[in-house]
């Protein structure tokens, strides 16, 4: 059975790439190298929280991220997971200044269209998002991740 984890993270930092990194940690995936991936789930996928993740590992994701250095904008990265009995359907976005709510409702119709076009009905839709203001350098991220017995710590 696939198992995914749905996390999010945010956080400033001294430069694009720092805050990026700050968030990636803030979401529990700092410590591993992400390998993004496209937006489709195996049947009857499970999701669990987070696990201690080994350092280095390479970690399948979709990742969604803004990073800004605009002082007072408002950044905002969501993906959105629909899981149904045969298959499931991921997807992600991201906005500068759009508001949030309107972000999170079009994650939901882009995945609802994908289930639907493959004629899977949904049993699970879960919506992750990460906002912030920009104060000087700031970074959001949402993403999915795929966990295997190969990255987990221990």
């Amino acid at each position: 059975m696939m198992k995914i984890a749905i996390v999010s993270g945010k956080d400033e930092g001294p430069t694009k790439l720092n805050a990026f990194d700050n968030a990636l940690s803030d979401a529990g995936i700092g410590d591993v190298n992400l390998i993004k991936v496209s937006s489709m789930l195996g049947k009857n996928t499970e999701i669990t929280e987070l696990p201690n993740l080994k350092a280095g590992a390479m970690v399948n994701c979709v990742l969604s991220e803004v990073t800004s250095d605009t002082f007072g904008e408002l950044i905002t990265a969501v993906v959105a997971v629909a899981i149904g009995d045969e298959l499931g359907c991921v997807v992600e976005t991201s906005g500068r200044d759009k508001d949030p709510d309107e972000l999170v409702k079009e994650a939901k119709g882009m995945v609802e269209y994908m289930m639907n076009k493959r004629g899977v009905e949904i049993r699970d839709l879960i919506v992750e998002q990460s906002t912030m203001t920009v104060s000087e350098i700031g970074s959001v991220i949402s993403a999915v991740v795929y966990i295997n017995d190969d990255i987990i710590e221990g």
